[in-house]
């Protein structure tokens, strides 16, 4: 296993197949993306905002990798079922008022921001830098 892959592990939900995939679709170049916005909007994970005069309307992004988009799915389902910080995120966004599609996929933003940086900046995933106490406490 080289560094990336343990990158890619070290997340909540990625295990060894999930990590496989997003490895695959994403790859191991860290200048490919010039910013995690790029990467959200290729992985579908960025929502696509309209605006004009009266009409507000925020909806899903159909231009997007589809191979890492379902993998994106899949991942934020095992982070939500086995990550508590994660679990707790998903609510927020469902006590919101979001869909359950909505609040996974904005999870699915949340997380593939933070593997950008851990990407980057060459560290792996640490809970208490991507979800802190304090946003967890108050959500409890």
């Amino acid at each position: 296993m080289d560094a990336s892959e343990g990158i890619f592990v070290s997340f909540p939900g990625a295990g060894a197949l999930t990590a496989a995939r997003l490895l695959a679709e994403i790859g191991d170049d860290s200048s490919r993306f010039d910013n995690a916005r790029a990467l959200r909007a290729y992985a579908g994970a960025a929502p696509i905002t309209r605006a004009s005069g009266k009409s507000h309307w925020v909806g899903a992004r159909r231009a997007k990798n589809d191979r890492l988009a379902a993998t994106g799915y899949v991942w934020a389902m095992a982070a939500i079922r086995h990550d508590p910080d994660a679990r707790a995120h998903y609510q927020r966004r469902r006590d919101h008022g979001d869909h359950h599609v909505a609040a996974l996929r904005n999870l699915f933003n949340k997380l593939i921001g933070k593997l950008h940086h851990c990407l980057i900046a060459d560290v792996v995933y640490d809970a208490n830098q991507a979800f802190p106490a304090s946003v967890t406490a108050a959500a409890a």
